[in-house]
């Protein structure tokens, strides 16, 4: 699909810049409702992560090891969400939120960036419980893009109107020629912008880059990429940018 019909897809505040696991600080923990009502107060589109936990629902957390981001060891997909929600709280105090919470919260005011993280080859049942729970709080399709590192867990969506973008990492980069054609984009970390394929790449297909911090990462890729996802520290930068235009 031309990239210009693909932009047509995607709701246009995707385009001003995506807030990298919502819009948090020292005090408010990432991927949190806090986060989340942060962005929405500066209207700006939300990336999170979701994982498949041990009952088949879905929590919205970056890691599948729970220390960094709780104090306290545990892993994600062996644990129920009850068990989750009630012995471990984010390092803020703030209970792990459950997808469906989340997209409740957001209510479609501002788009979201969804990341499949895929747990010992899940792929398959974290797919099949995404698309449940968006088919039942998402009215326009428009307001999600879904991503991941693990192209399986986006090929079960194909031709049922979400926008897949295939996260590529400089570790990882041989996704990039390997499953380029099986998605409709991709979400390339900001180092690989210094090769000439991946310009060439985001000037026929859609492309984000994460993760921008400063206005040099912002002049660096804007000139490829159609939107960038950033972390908080750059909210003012990247707002003043996207004015511009």
């Amino acid at each position: 699909m031309k990239k210009e019909k693909l932009i047509k897809q995607v709701n246009p505040l995707i385009l001003k810049g995506v807030a990298h696991r919502g819009l948090w600080n020292k005090d408010v923990s990432e991927n949190s409702l806090k986060a989340f009502e942060l962005a929405l107060q500066n209207n700006v589109a939300i990336e999170l992560d979701i994982h498949l936990t041990k009952d088949n629902d879905l929590v919205v957390i970056h890691d599948e090891k729970l220390e960094r981001l709780t104090g306290k060891t545990g892993i994600v997909e062996h644990l129920t969400t009850a068990e989750l929600q009630g012995n471990y709280n984010l390092l803020d105090g703030q209970t792990i939120p459950r997808f469906e919470d989340v997209l409740k919260l957001v209510n479609e005011q501002v788009p979201i960036l969804v990341e499949l993280k895929v747990y010992e080859k899940n792929y398959k049942a974290l797919a099949k419980k995404a698309e449940e729970v968006l088919s039942k709080y998402i009215k326009d399709k428009k307001n999600i893009v879904l991503i991941s590192f693990d192209p399986r867990s986006l090929w079960p969506f194909k031709g049922k109107g979400y926008i897949r973008l295939l996260l590529v990492a400089k570790s990882d980069e041989y996704t990039f020629t390997l499953f380029k054609r099986t998605v409709e984009g991709l979400d390339v970390e900001k180092v690989l912008f210094d090769e000439r394929r991946v310009r060439r790449y985001g000037k026929r297909h859609f492309m984000n880059c994460w993760t921008i911090q400063n206005e040099e990462d912002i002049q660096k890729v804007l000139p490829y990429a159609d939107t960038i996802t950033f972390d908080t520290v750059a909210l003012k930068t990247v707002q003043e940018q996207f004015h511009k235009h």
